[in-house]
């Protein structure tokens, strides 16, 4: 049998996160919604109905154009994809075909062994990238189905590749690098959980060292990295039994669906052409005119892209694995950049944000978005250096911040946390450390400067935390 090489390419479905539809009024944000609630006959298709163009999507998608290096098109129109099915109301999906809004990009990413190790930094080319409104949602239940709107009419942009992907961890890879940038130049908030993200991934096999294309196993809506790679590595899988069977490619282009609980393929339908959807220019929406100062504009506007945050990163010090935390969340990002531009300690940074907030967000099973925001966690490091509480007790703060979304000051006060900082206080408490503690006193003389610690234990323990170290070691020191 010839030694045989995977072929992939991927279509990526991004929401863009405007606040109305694509061609509509209606509410954009139906994640939780009750069914059928953020609709319009617009949205739902009505006869007579005209849609009219979210200019916030265009400049969303142009951003993400220029984000992954594609020309803008200056000259493109919306064309009308038809297909029957329930969740699409009107019969035909909004897209673009022939003239998209972007073509001809590129995209780095890096591909990293099992422990995240960088092995090398490949690149795949964007054939394109358009705009489209989403179809609804259907829900099977046995002989029934289910069918709920809300998400018809949502905001896509659809990204293309070329066949460059060469594994399901290369494919997985560029994905994730992708979801970064679309994250970074806000034109999307692409939460897989929330399916603001998915993927229709292609694969088909040719003799390695050879050119030519062969027929292709298209899987449709992946909506995770996992079941990306998952998926990927069982048609590879399946398409080389089938090579080794048959004594070469399939026959032609299909179409199969990922089965996520039992992990394998399920065929549905040979593939379909662009004759089957009998495109043509929609006429209820002009074609788009585009010009180079609006394209500038956007461009210059433009924040620093993932390469570029995680290489500042790293200058601060941080590791690369800190690096990827941040810019994987923009959330993350933006409450540590917030911190060190106020405290300009990286470290420090680092500890309140990626060691405290984290781990107190991931006991808590929440996510960053559901945490303090940067203005919170602000203001408890402001109660820190004014000497409202000490670090120690601000770090049951941030827990408390997290459990319960209440703001420091309105716990501190509250829980009575207020940092011991009058003097007179603190001496009555050393007083009665240093009587309580002769033998740690008889050993801090005999040179054993370790036992000065027990004794300021002594008085944090006394004083719930609530005493002001620093002065607490002054007094001490002092009276001894």
């Amino acid at each position: 049998m010839p030694e045989l090489e995977a072929i992939i390419g991927l279509e990526v479905h991004a929401q863009m996160s405007t606040k109305t539809k694509m061609f509509c009024g209606c509410d954009n944000d139906a994640f939780g919604k009750p069914p059928n609630t953020t609709v319009c006959p617009i949205c739902m298709g009505h006869p007579g109905t005209l849609p009219a163009p979210n200019k916030e999507a265009i400049i969303k998608a142009i951003k993400a154009s220029l984000a992954i290096k594609c020309t803008v098109n200056k000259d493109n129109h919306f064309d009308r994809k038809h297909y029957f099915y329930p969740d699409l109301p009107a019969g035909f999906q909004i897209s673009q075909y022939d003239f998209p809004l972007a073509s001809k990009g590129i995209i780095n990413y890096d591909v990293k062994d099992a422990s995240g190790n960088v092995i090398e930094n490949r690149e795949c080319r964007i054939t394109r990238l358009h705009m489209e409104n989403d179809a609804g949602k259907l829900t099977h239940r046995g002989a029934t189905t289910l069918c709920d709107y809300n998400r018809s009419g949502t905001p896509l942009m659809e990204i293309v590749t070329e066949p460059d992907l060469r594994s399901a961890d290369e494919a997985s890879a560029f994905a994730q690098e992708l979801r970064r940038i679309l994250i970074a130049v806000n034109a999307s908030e692409a939460d897989m959980f929330k399916g603001m993200m998915r993927f229709d991934a292609s694969i088909s096999l040719r003799e390695k060292g050879t050119k030519k294309l062969n027929p292709r196993s298209e899987i449709k809506n992946l909506n995770s990295f996992k079941s990306l790679e998952k998926a990927l590595t069982y048609e590879e899988k399946r398409l080389r039994t089938l090579w080794e069977k048959e004594g070469g490619p399939i026959p032609n282009d299909i179409t199969v669906g990922w089965l996520d609980d039992e992990e394998k393929t399920k065929m549905l339908r040979d593939k379909e052409t662009a004759d089957d959807y009998r495109y043509f220019p929609e006429p209820d929406i002009p074609p788009l005119e585009i010009d180079d100062k609006f394209i500038e504009q956007i461009k210059k506007d433009l924040p620093p892209l993932p390469g570029e945050q995680k290489e500042k990163y790293m200058e601060l010090g941080l590791d690369e694995k800190q690096a990827n935390q941040l810019i994987d969340q923009a959330t993350l990002h933006s409450i540590f950049d917030a911190v060190y531009e106020q405290t300009k300690d990286t470290k420090r940074a680092s500890s309140l944000v990626l060691t405290q907030l984290l781990g107190f967000l991931n006991s808590a099973e929440k996510d960053v978005s559901e945490g303090p925001d940067s203005d919170a966690v602000l203001e408890l490091i402001s109660k820190i250096d004014d000497g409202t509480i000490s670090a120690n007790s601000a770090k049951e703060v941030m827990q408390k911040m997290v459990e319960s979304g209440k703001s420091a000051s309105a716990i501190i006060e509250s829980e009575g946390m207020q940092q011991i900082s009058d003097d007179s206080a603190i001496e009555a408490l050393v007083d009665q450390a240093i009587e309580a503690n002769p033998q740690a006193i008889e050993s801090y003389k005999a040179g054993k400067e370790a036992a000065l610690g027990a004794i300021v234990g002594w008085v944090m323990k006394e004083s719930k935390g609530q005493a002001d170290p620093g002065k607490v070691n002054k007094i001490l020191r002092d009276r001894i």
